[in-house]
């Protein structure tokens, strides 16, 4: 597949629109995602602990709000950032190889001009999806919901991100960071499919018949923060279920009164046998709203998620034509 994508690089026409080596794919995307990550971060904080919350009765939050105003309360603005180093040192690997993946599976599918078809993009989105999914998501989301959830804790056990790691490498082995897979490679490939089609055919329809048109980076944030909302419609489900399952099976700690509810939490997370009965019994014992838990916070974050980092993309790739001559 790579010798096709290299093949096709050589013959895209001089006009059209250059083929990203995967290369540059895995440069660019890595320097976009923690840019980006740095930036949109509280609000992934927001988003966990109302979902988190949910069982709690009554809940301790009464909205994005009043989570944001009791951790600053509790904790300073530095509360917000809790947990930030798992994620980025995910988010750094986990664009890299989303954008290299995509790469790779789209340049030998390009035509001549350098154009993908609309649906060839979806197909290309979900093998990056499931990609990044297997290879970086899952375990450094599992980690992240175990991190935050041990902050919030009386006497935190980890003091700090390797320092976590090594404890839960060492307590419950590799699968320890494997909770949640299923759910995880269905939320990440149906995200990228959505976002990667979303993204393509906008693009295609902003170009039309001239390949050679610039895309402001204005446009490319516009079209990014789109791609990023139809994908969390079609999805949040998913990363509600997925959310449950990587705080199944979780050490219980003791906590204080406010936030005794992850006790319930982490015990309840037990009877979950698999992804489908996880899904089952939030459907059965608290009805479909529950699969929208957090949206709103999400939908924030995500658009302007997507739209950094498409942007960030295209002017690191810009910037690397410049430098790395590439056939």
């Amino acid at each position: 597949m790579l010798d096709a994508a290299r093949r096709n690089l050589a013959a895209a026409a001089p006009g059209g629109r250059k083929i990203t080596h995967p290369g540059k794919a895995i440069l660019a995307g890595g320097i976009a995602g923690a840019i980006e990550i740095c930036i949109t971060f509280p609000t992934e904080y927001v988003k966990t602990q109302l979902q988190l919350d949910e069982r709690h009765n009554p809940p301790r939050y009464r909205g994005i709000g009043d989570c944001v105003r009791l951790t600053v309360q509790d904790h300073g603005l530095r509360g917000l950032y809790r947990g930030l180093s798992s994620l980025l040192y995910g988010s750094i690997p986990k664009s890299a190889v989303r954008f290299g993946t995509f790469e790779i599976l789209s340049n030998p599918m390009r035509d001549h001009t350098g154009r993908l078809n609309n649906t060839r993009s979806l197909v290309c989105g979900l093998g990056a999806g499931v990609a990044e999914a297997v290879l970086i998501v899952c375990p450094m989301e599992t980690l992240k919901v175990k991190l935050i959830h041990d902050q919030c804790s009386l006497r935190p056990r980890y003091r700090g991100f390797f320092h976590g790691v090594s404890e839960i490498v060492r307590e419950q082995g590799l699968r320890g960071t494997y909770q949640g897979l299923t759910p995880t490679v269905l939320k990440q490939g149906s995200n990228q499919a959505i976002r990667f089609y979303v993204m393509t055919s906008l693009r295609n329809w902003y170009k039309g018949d001239d390949p050679r048109r610039e895309m402001h980076p204005i446009v490319t944030a516009m079209f990014g923060a789109t791609a990023g909302a139809a994908s969390v419609f079609g999805n949040t489900p998913l990363d509600v279920v997925k959310t449950r399952m990587q705080v199944r099976m979780m050490p219980i700690f003791f906590f204080r009164p406010y936030t005794f509810f992850f006790i319930s939490q982490g015990l309840d997370a037990h009877r979950y046998k698999n992804t489908l009965d996880c899904a089952f019994q939030i459907l059965k014992h608290e009805g479909p709203q529950a699969f929208y838990k957090g949206t709103v916070p999400r939908l924030g974050r995500v658009c302007l998620d997507v739209a950094i980092v498409f942007v960030i993309y295209e002017e690191v790739v810009k910037l690397l034509n410049g430098v790395w001559k590439t056939q």
